[in-house]
């Protein structure tokens, strides 16, 4: 049998990395994060990291712009950015959103900005 363990993670004690993100439950292969009321912005630079990122919008609105595409993401979108693509968000108003990452973001130094 393999693992059988349960992790539970309460957001309100999670840890926070340097873009802002909220650490939520990891593990071997996946992980989710959290993006909570991330202000208006548009300064970030393209950039593409090893892992694969699927996201769910739960409030605010924001572009996805990659490799030279735009989606508008509002409340209720779901995305996917592959491993090795530049991309880059547009946050318009205050976001809020979950994201998936595989293999997890915050392992191997994975997550860090460039």
């Amino acid at each position: 049998m393999g693992d059988t363990t349960i992790k539970k993670i309460s957001s309100a004690h999670s840890p926070t990395g340097e873009m802002g993100q909220k650490y939520l439950a990891s593990g071997v292969s996946v992980s989710m994060r959290m993006w909570e009321n991330t202000p208006p912005r548009d300064d970030k630079e393209p950039r593409a990291r090893d892992y694969e990122t699927v996201g769910y919008v739960i409030g605010g609105r924001a572009e996805l712009h990659l490799e030279g595409q735009m989606v508008l993401l509002e409340p209720g979108d779901s995305w996917t950015v592959p491993s090795g693509a530049r991309h880059t968000y547009r946050i318009l108003e205050p976001f809020t959103a979950v994201e998936a990452t595989a293999p997890p973001a915050e392992v191997h130094s994975r997550d860090e900005r460039p």
